[in-house]
């Protein structure tokens, strides 16, 4: 391949890898954002194409907007606030946003980077019953609420190699539960503890042809809800995309994900047991690359719809992601 060409396609594939990989959005889905309310940590779909490809060094900024509208029959019940909750249903409206900063020096042979994302926007929570612990009152009938408001912050580090067209990656990420949570509300921004989480990836790349594929894997360890005395089990995921590049600039293709909880919750309010909970998802994705001054934009739009949903909420999800990098300088060809 010539030093131009793997150039230009080096800078092409920044915004895929600093988007996808800078956010562990925890606050994003609806109602209580919280594993207890049959929600996660991991944000499922948050990885997507070219996830492992390396970048260009310096500054990058991006911003995610995401909308989810999900939905359990009456008859599904999940622990939230202490109580047991029936017929939960939500939506959200959100905004994710930060830096991402990409270091020159190689670190073990492979180019490191950090980010630390912020959130805010407008979650709406519903319920069909809301049914008290053993020996309670039992509240039947039907309860909304929406906020708007901030959410936790979410750290990210990354360490990826590039070897011709194979690119790997192992990360690390965390939750900082200073988001807007209460446990008496339905609807939150914020998680309610704390999280660490960590993985790998690899893409497959070759710019002569522009087919790609990639996969990250990881495992999500969560700290106890204190408010509650919930704490969730340890959670496995698996987000994956590939796409056609038909142009320099325009690519589409397909985006999945799998997550499944790999150990039951614990604590004095897992009054459901494990509650072990599983979905997957599925959708398109475009996106479309644009200069931007001396910078380069991207932006993309990908959606999933959910299936084989257990113990956790279902429905569809939509992405739109607009990211701005630096854009590689040009190399000389090979003699």
């Amino acid at each position: 391949m010539r030093n131009a060409e793997r150039s230009y396609w080096r800078s092409l594939a920044w915004p895929f890898s600093a988007v996808l990989t800078i956010a562990v959005a925890t606050t994003l889905p609806n109602a209580a954002i919280a594993d207890e309310g049959g929600l996660s940590f991991w944000l499922p779909g948050l990885y997507g194409s070219l996830s492992s490809v390396p970048g260009v060094p310096g500054w990058s900024y991006s911003a995610i907007y995401y909308h989810s509208d999900i939905s359990a029959g009456g008859n599904k019940t999940f622990p939230q606030g202490g109580e047991i909750r029936a017929g939960l249903a939500g939506r959200a409206d959100i905004v994710a946003y930060g830096p991402t900063y990409i270091f020159e020096e190689p670190v073990l042979g492979g180019q490191a980077a950090v980010s630390l994302l912020g959130i805010v926007g407008n979650t709406e929570a519903s319920v069909d019953a809301t049914l008290t612990g053993p020996g309670g009152q039992t509240v039947s009938g039907h309860l909304s609420q929406s906020l708007f408001s901030y959410g936790d912050v979410l750290p990210q580090a990354t360490l990826k190699w590039n070897e011709g067209v194979n690119n790997f990656m192992v990360y690390a990420a965390g939750d900082i539960p200073v988001g807007d949570y209460d446990e008496h509300r339905l609807a939150n921004a914020g998680l309610g503890h704390g999280a660490i989480d960590g993985g790998v990836g690899y893409t497959y790349f070759d710019p002569k042809t522009g087919h790609e594929f990639s996969v990250a894997a990881g495992l999500t360890y969560n700290l106890e809800n204190e408010h509650t005395h919930y704490q969730n089990g340890i959670d496995a995921h698996i987000d994956w995309g590939a796409s056609q590049f038909l142009s320099e600039q325009f690519h589409l293709g397909l985006v999945g994900y799998y997550y499944q909880q790999l150990t039951g919750d614990s604590g004095e309010g897992a009054t459901l047991g494990d509650f072990i909970s599983s979905v997957a998802g599925i959708g398109p994705q475009i996106g479309y690359i644009f200069p931007v001054g001396d910078m380069q934009g991207y932006v993309n739009l990908k959606g999933y719809y959910e299936f084989e949903a257990e113990n956790r909420p279902k429905g569809w999800n939509v992405w739109v992601t607009l990211a701005f990098s630096p854009t590689a300088p040009p190399a000389t060809p090979m003699k």
